[in-house]
């Protein structure tokens, strides 16, 4: 069975976008579907109205509870609920293994000021964040979200063994990476590389992580392998 992923938006036109291209795109239909509904399809006025000010006042809009709940309710959706929002949980491969090993997502896509908090938790939705900076909506954070999970999915990327080194995967950073020609602009290829001996070029490409990590993401770095050495 496919994994199904359900956005619910003010913009559908926004989907697939980048999703249909390359690695997801390639697999849409296929490893996983895509079903869009635009949230102002569940309105009942002649507006088609989805917001409405803030109780107690203050500047802009908030998402309505009920318009949203029926959206929601009528698209069903496999897996978890989530909702986009610059204060949930930061999302990280960890979270992107979990989304890929179930049987699908439902992501809403928040406007404006944000959504009632009564469709939070009435809906069991989990706040997810893909970043400490402000979008304009969730459409752009739901597109990153499931790039992530898609090309997890067994059977998108053609090398089954291609995400064991990636950044992320074990808490480190991917070790610097070389192709042709051998020598470029003077700089070349670290010789270990080249030397066919697949146990040192394991454990080059493995210092070069934790050397990484500890100098970029020392956050990443002090949940490592405890008392492993950075030579």
């Amino acid at each position: 069975m496919s994994f199904a992923a359900t956005v619910l938006t003010l913009y559908p036109a926004m989907f697939p976008g980048p999703l249909g291209m390359a690695l997801a795109g390639r697999a849409l239909g296929d490893k996983w579907t895509l079903d869009v509904r635009d949230i102002r399809d569940s309105a009942t006025d002649r507006h088609r109205s989805v917001d409405d000010t803030p109780a107690g006042g203050g500047p802009g809009m908030v998402m309505r509870a009920d318009v949203l709940a029926r959206a929601i309710d009528s698209a069903g959706g496999a897996g978890p609920r989530l909702l986009m929002s610059p204060r949930g949980r930061p999302f990280d491969q960890t979270l992107a293994r979990d989304l890929a090993a179930g049987p699908g997502v439902t992501i809403v896509c928040g406007r404006f000021e944000g959504v009632d908090e009564r469709v939070i938790e009435r809906r069991g939705l989990i706040e997810v964040s893909i970043g400490d900076y402000i979008l304009s909506g969730g459409e752009i954070g739901a597109l990153a979200v499931l790039d992530a999970v898609v090309r997890l999915l067994p059977g998108v990327m053609g090398n089954a063994t291609s995400a064991d080194e990636e950044s992320f995967s074990d808490d480190l950073l991917e070790h610097p990476q070389y192709t042709r020609p051998a020598e470029w602009e003077g700089a070349p290829i670290p010789p270990v590389l080249m030397s066919g001996d697949h146990g040192k070029i394991a454990a080059w490409r493995r210092d070069a992580r934790l050397r990484l990590t500890a100098a970029r993401r020392p956050d990443l770095f002090e949940r490592r392998i405890p008392g492993e050495p950075v030579r």
